[in-house]
């Protein structure tokens, strides 16, 4: 007696593999905004957070050294430095500088240009 071998062939169709494809790169259409908005959201996060730091180091370096309101503080950079547990930075993440001003309101600002960079991600400035 013979035995007949099956002959369907065990496998994956053209159309079948077009159709996985085509919705691989539906989900990837959907995700990738995301992904770029939250990097956005995370770089804008760290600059907000940096000038947050810097700014308190300033401020206690303004105590420490009876500075009062107006004092200028650019050119004390690496006094100041002492305060921070990081290097001071003079550019943030996306290469622009941080603009150093006098002791009180206005000691340290975020570039424009970095806050135009990263508009409409939903980032609270503060006072910077």
């Amino acid at each position: 007696m013979r035995c007949r071998k099956n002959s369907a062939a065990k496998g994956f169709t053209l159309l079948e593999i077009m159709i996985i494809v085509a919705m691989i790169g539906l989900l990837a259409v959907l995700a990738v905004p995301t992904f770029i908005k939250a990097r956005k959201v995370s770089q804008g996060r760290r600059i907000v957070n940096d000038a947050r730091q810097m700014d308190t180091a300033i401020s206690q370096w303004a105590l420490d050294n009876g500075k009062k309101d107006g004092d200028e503080v650019a050119g004390n950079e690496s006094l100041i430095q002492t305060y921070l547990k990081t290097p001071w930075k003079a550019k943030d993440i996306l290469g622009n500088d941080f603009t150093i001003g006098q002791v009180g309101t206005n000691q340290l600002r975020i570039a424009d240009a970095t806050k135009s960079a990263l508009d409409g991600v939903g980032i609270d400035w503060g006072v910077f």
